[in-house]
């Protein structure tokens, strides 16, 4: 589907009705439609290289780093001993190119669905995809809940790294998602999934978070910043089996050198404390 315009794309969506987000694009790198989706590739003017599914923008060269390392590290430092990680979807490699660098983490299964992301991912994405060479890895080709169901009580923590609630998607953002998961952690496990933005759609990121905190002992909703998703931010949902986990203190602090040594560009003890800090109309419609 062609969805360029006088070398310009244009995504839209129904989920944030009313605004659009424009880059202006140099060269089409890729595009084809998979079993699942459309997949696009585009090397722009402004951002880098760009991975569109679905019409929909997932990650720009530009600031990709933000939403990778807050997805990964805000779970992987709530969690005392983050030994064993799950990663559901995150094809373009990205997840796992952070999960990989934190310390304490052994070993790391990931089950992305379609397997042309990447495929796709590897070709024109190797900044990203470079999650996938990590020898800590063992990546599945399939659905995540049909593996879920096949591994009981066996990760300490699982990241799911899903595109927004529209087409295949959907199932990840309900409550028997969530009580899944539940059954595949270990005691005291946590789980990070992507949960929108308090800008497009408040009610979803309420109604996640309700599901999330129907399963866990602990739940919570934390932000980062990303200037080429619609409203400049996304959030997770973060649930625990440890009630008395405190999901804004990191149960590991980096040093500058350990920052730099595994390049961290966005996250830090800092930014982790701040993304659970929320606005007045947010913190009181989440109660």
């Amino acid at each position: 589907m062609n969805r360029l315009k006088n070398n310009w794309f244009t995504e839209s969506c129904e989920m944030w009705p009313g605004g659009t987000f424009s880059f202006e694009v140099k060269e089409v790198l890729h595009s084809e439609k998979s079993d699942y989706q459309d997949i696009d590739v585009y090397e722009t003017t402004s951002f880098g290289r760009v991975l569109v599914l679905d019409g929909i923008i997932q990650c720009t060269q530009k600031d990709e780093f933000s939403y990778q390392e807050m997805i990964s590290f805000l779970p992987l430092c709530c969690h005392k001993n983050p030994e064993k990680v799950l990663i559901v979807g995150g094809g373009d490699g990205g997840v796992a190119r952070e999960v990989a660098k934190h310390p304490k983490v052994k070993q790391i299964v990931q089950v992305e669905i379609d397997a042309k992301v990447i495929e796709v991912s590897k070709k024109y994405l190797p900044f990203m995809a470079v999650g996938f060479d990590s020898p800590k890895l063992t990546l599945h080709v399939g659905d995540g809940f049909d593996f879920m169901k096949n591994h009981s009580q066996e990760f300490d923590v699982i990241i799911t790294d899903s595109s927004d609630p529209i087409g295949p998607a959907v199932s990840l953002f309900q409550e028997n998602y969530f009580a899944l998961m539940k059954s595949a952690l270990k005691p005291g496990g946590i789980v990070c999934s992507q949960a929108g933005t308090i800008w497009n759609d408040i009610e979803l990121v309420s109604s996640t978070l309700r599901y999330c905190r129907n399963q866990f002992s602990s739940a919570a909703y934390g932000y980062t910043s990303v200037p080429t998703y619609p409203s400049g931010q996304i959030g997770f949902v973060i649930g625990s089996l440890d009630k008395d986990v405190k999901f804004d203190t990191p149960q590991l602090v980096f040093t500058r050198e350990d920052e730099k040594a595994m390049n961290l560009r966005y996250y830090n003890s800092d930014v982790h404390k701040a993304a659970f800090v929320l606005p007045t109309f947010v913190k009181y419609q989440l109660v």
